[in-house]
């Protein structure tokens, strides 16, 4: 999946900043201490379903990095192979992006519940809903496995929604955060040029809608994909984004037949770089209110209030690039010098973000670009995954959860 559009250039930007060694650069440079941003006004009051709950740690991500530790091991460079184990013990969503992944909603149940008992903390299960027909429509990186030309939308509704929805609502006893359809409206916004792109629009809208009125259980906290600043974030794209989430939104209120049809918020940066608190404003940024995520949330706040929707944002830390690092948004793929992010946490200092969350597993390629020697999108990098952990934020540090002995514990500190 990509996380970025080819036509958020539209305003142009002065000289970037020198990117930074790709395997040198310390996490002091790479994620030094942030500014705070100016509080915007605090939205209504309601529930922030992450607050007191352990966010599920995916054994099946964490596995995969145990090939990372083991390079560390062979390389003698035993602090970080202990800070892999660190990154193993952080949560992470879970991708159902192909019909045969939906029984990876099954293990994810089956652990938590298991944890679940152990701890006797509650458990919030991240899960990404990805399958939409005419998928990754302006890139083609991580194009699906649906035509909408060879019945594609019915077998999303049939085969991909059904059991998806059936297998959640099996589980009344956990909670699920499911993001839905990262970069589908995102285009429908900016690349209607784009002639996959025209063809998927009202296809992306439907089967959205369709989602969310499946997924209206208490249990379920839906949040919409919003892109991320340097696509949506501009002065020009923050009203056409709102309409274009009502859109859709409307829609579920008709297939369901009811107006309490709606979603809990947006997800933003999935699968991309921005920092959430920049503490370096890019050149490329100058002209957007949405220089980072933060402010991104806060500038499509009050558009989505507009439109009735819930002005309540995830946002995707998992991967973050150091200062200089890009040349402009667009760079969008496999990202040096970056690093994990800050772990998952509900302290923000943004009153309309519920929670940061890592959603893009790390380890995982955007594609065969970017970083040297990238493979296709989804197969295991490890010298990216080890290229991350060198330059991981130091709450991976803090973080007091380890994984012992190979074996992946939910043992997440609670948020």
């Amino acid at each position: 999946m990509r996380a970025a559009t080819a036509l958020i250039a539209a305003v142009s930007a002065a000289g970037a900043v020198s990117a930074l060694p790709a395997d040198d650069a310390s996490s002091l440079i790479l994620h030094p201490k942030p500014t705070k941003p100016t509080k915007p006004s605090k939205p209504s009051k309601d529930v922030n379903p992450f607050e007191g709950k352990v966010h599920y740690v995916n054994p099946v991500w964490a596995d995969k990095l145990d090939q990372t530790y083991n390079s560390f091991i062979k390389q003698k460079d035993f602090a970080n192979a202990k800070r892999v184990r660190k990154v193993q013990a952080v949560s992470t969503f879970v991708w159902v992006s192909r019909l045969s992944e939906l029984a990876n909603i099954d293990g994810a149940i089956a652990t938590a519940r298991k944890e679940q008992r152990r701890t006797g903390k509650k458990q919030i299960i991240g899960l990404v809903l990805y399958n939409l027909p005419d998928r990754d429509c302006s890139a083609g990186e991580s194009a699906g496995e649906l035509d909408s030309t060879q019945n594609g939308l019915q077998r999303y509704k049939d085969e991909f929604l059904k059991p998806y929805v059936a297998k959640v609502s099996a589980a009344p006893d956990l909670e699920f955060a499911i993001v839905l359809e990262p970069d589908s409206l995102g285009n429908l916004v900016t690349n209607m040029a784009v002639p996959l792109c025209a063809r998927a629009a009202p296809i992306y809208t439907e089967g959205i809608a369709h989602a969310i009125a499946a997924l209206q259980q208490d249990n379920v906290h839906l949040y919409i994909d919003a892109a991320h600043g340097g696509w949506l974030g501009w002065a020009d794209n923050l009203p056409l984004a709102a309409a274009e989430f009502a859109k859709a939104v409307n829609r579920a209120k008709e297939i369901s037949g009811t107006n309490a049809t709606t979603v809990r918020g947006f997800s933003t940066n999935v699968s991309n770089y921005n920092p959430f608190n920049a503490t370096v404003r890019e050149n490329y940024t100058e002209w957007s209110p949405s220089w980072d995520e933060s402010h991104y949330a806060t500038s499509l706040a009050p558009f989505l209030e507009a439109q009735g929707l819930p002005a309540h944002f995830l946002v995707d830390q998992g991967r973050v690039h150091a200062p200089g690092a890009r040349k402009e948004w667009g760079e969008w793929c496999n990202v040096s010098p970056a690093g994990f992010g800050q772990v998952p946490t509900t302290k923000t200092e943004n009153p309309y973000v519920d929670s940061l969350v890592w959603i893009k597993p790390g380890g995982e390629s955007d594609g065969q670009c970017g970083f040297a020697g990238a493979p296709k999108a989804g197969a295991w990098h490890d010298e990216y995954a080890q290229h991350l952990t060198k330059n991981a934020h130091p709450s991976v540090d803090k973080n007091n959860s380890v994984r012992k002995d190979g074996m992946a514990r939910s043992r997440a500190v609670q948020l």
